[in-house]
């Protein structure tokens, strides 16, 4: 088993970045030690996060950070399709 961040995944994972390096830089190391233990958690527990309305899709929120992993789950792999930041308008994420 994989984890795979799809280009849907880009932008999101740049403002994460951006986020911590420029906004809320004391942050920063924690939220990479976070962002990693729940890609081995995933890695681990594939169907730990919650089903959302989304058939196959799964939510999992990262500790101690305001974003979460969406993300489905295959025989082979864990495709990541947004780290979301959870105070973004919600809708965004039905399109």
């Amino acid at each position: 088993m994989k984890i795979v961040y799809l280009e849907s995944a880009g932008d999101d994972l740049l403002w994460m970045r951006q986020y911590y390096e420029s906004v809320f830089p004391e942050g920063r190391s924690r939220a990479q030690k976070q962002f990693h233990a729940v890609e081995n958690l995933l890695l681990a527990n594939p169907f730990i996060g919650h089903e959302t309305h989304r058939k196959s899709v799964r939510e999992f929120s990262i500790p101690k950070t305001p974003f979460s992993f969406i993300y489905r789950v295959w025989p082979e792999r864990i495709e990541v399709l947004r780290v979301w930041d959870e105070r973004q308008n919600r809708s965004i994420l039905d399109d």
